[in-house]
């Protein structure tokens, strides 16, 4: 069987169309995930996230997170001692806004348990905004669960 050269072309030209439309098809069922639904109020806010940055950068250490099997062991610093804690923990996934988990602090001891059953096993971005002392705090801090 022969085939001329204009067919071909046409044959060309309609697997190129079909290709186009399959990406097109394709690309409007993809999951876009914000970073947050509020975003521009949140960037406008970012000043006090900056200044609570800082005043967690003057403690003597920074807080520490320990994984276990079973639980997640937020230790505040030493500086912290008797204070009360108040504020919250964000545990951010980038992949998924699905996996996104947040928790109110409510420390013993100056540390805190998190039931590891509570979070998937994903890359999180644990965000801890906290008030003590009369002053604001903030610290970000990478955890992988896998």
């Amino acid at each position: 069987m022969h085939i001329n050269w204009g067919t071909k072309i046409a044959i060309l030209y309609l697997s190129f169309v079909a290709l186009i439309i399959t990406l097109v098809v394709s690309s409007t069922h993809q999951k876009f995930d914000l970073v947050s639904n509020d975003y521009y109020k949140q960037e406008i806010e970012y000043q006090h996230v900056i200044d609570a940055s800082k005043n967690q950068a003057a403690l003597s250490a920074p807080i520490s997170l320990l994984k276990t099997d079973d639980n997640i062991t937020i230790n505040f610093p030493p500086d912290f001692k008797d204070a009360n804690i108040t504020g919250t923990i964000q545990f951010y996934s980038p992949v998924d806004a699905s996996l996104d988990r947040k928790f109110d602090i409510a420390t013993a001891n100056n540390s805190m348990a998190i039931n590891s059953k509570e979070l998937h096993k994903t890359n999180y971005k644990v965000k801890i905004s906290w008030l003590a002392n009369g002053k604001n705090y903030y610290q970000e801090t990478a955890l992988n669960l896998n």
